[in-house]
């Protein structure tokens, strides 16, 4: 009997490689999916790559009735990956209360659920935003949160808030919060990737868009930093990768392997990058010359963060496969595909 997992936001970037490598370790996979920021399409692209299509509901996590006929239609739930939430900073700060709803209220639902259950896991997409810039580089688990730079980082910072209080009163909820850096690139068959609704909010989808000729110019904001190049610095890990840890995390869980009934992970790949550092990288693996200029800082960027992956490298057994100049390949492959 296979072991059922829900993944919420399952059809959307980060959650379709999850449900692409669970699949691959033996789990069945149920997704739920409001298509607000995903497409139908790429449950055949999982169908492709793993031979098997996985449940789908097209379900508003918002609707708590639809959460709760949900989880009393399904009784054989051994947990829930939760990714489904909006992401975008910039829209976070001119629709706050799209946000704190939509990545609030969806979580406590579930939550509520999983509380009836007998035993339930339960791992929550959270941000390496929460650290705002850090004190110290490479970033520990145990930096301090600092005040989130927007509505969106606040919804990661409550979020992980609400999972650790309700862990400290619920023994049969145990659960896992992983801080991703900066995930990017696609899965090598190039069947699924990144498909940014709209103009792109991170770098790289904007760097293969203007590279193929969908936009005229990459702007780089700023280049005043105090870092080598005088522009920012991020971990930019393999989105592969991270579905993997995905897999570590849930499998930690099942096992009861877990001393807290709650903990937290930062899932990077302990190497910080320049924005002028991934351009160059790009044009050495598209071999041609990138269109960018530089212009004004942009509010609410760190000067520089990158993660400390001992724990995850120790506590999980994971450890990042690929490199930038892969998953920049992967990318720039998905761009040239989709186009």
């Amino acid at each position: 009997m296979k072991q059922k997992i829900v993944v919420t936001g399952g059809l959307g970037f980060i959650g379709s490689h999850v449900v692409v490598e669970l699949q691959n370790e033996g789990f069945e996979v149920i997704i739920i999916d409001n298509l607000s920021n995903s497409s139908e399409d790429v449950l055949e692209g999982i169908k492709a790559i793993t031979g098997v299509q996985p449940l789908f509901e097209k379900l508003d996590l918002r609707d708590k009735s639809l959460v709760v006929d949900f989880f009393s239609r399904h009784h054989d739930i051994m947990g829930v990956i939760h990714f489904a939430a909006s992401k975008a900073v910039g829209e976070s700060v001119k629709l706050p209360l799209l946000y704190y709803e939509n990545n609030l209220n969806t979580l406590i639902y579930i939550l509520q659920e999983l509380q009836k259950k007998e035993s339930s896991n339960f791992i929550f997409s959270s941000s390496c935003t929460v650290y705002g810039q850090a004190d110290t580089l490479p970033i520990t688990e145990a930096a301090p949160i600092k005040e989130a730079e927007s509505p969106y980082g606040n919804t990661k910072q409550i979020g992980e808030e609400i999972i650790h209080d309700t862990c400290k009163v619920l023994e049969n909820l145990k659960a896992i919060a992983l801080r991703y850096f900066n995930p990017i690139g696609a899965h090598d068959s190039v069947i699924i990737g990144e498909l940014p609704i709209g103009t792109p909010q991170n770098l790289v989808p904007f760097i293969t868009q203007t590279g193929i000729g969908l936009r005229e110019e990459l702007s780089v904001f700023g280049d005043d930093y105090p870092t080598e190049d005088g522009t920012c610095i991020r971990d930019y890990i393999h989105v592969v990768d991270l579905a993997k840890a995905h897999v570590a995390a849930l499998k930690r869980l099942i096992s009861g392997d877990n001393a807290d009934n709650y903990e937290v992970f930062n899932i990077g790949t302990g190497k910080g990058s320049s924005v002028l550092e991934v351009i160059s990288a790009f044009e050495a693996v598209s071999n041609q010359k990138l269109n960018y200029k530089i212009v004004e800082r942009r509010e609410g960027d760190v000067i520089a963060a990158y993660a400390d992956t001992t724990k995850a490298n120790n506590v999980l057994g994971w450890k990042p496969k690929l490199d930038l100049m892969d998953a920049l390949s992967s990318a720039w492959k998905w761009e040239q595909r989709i186009k």
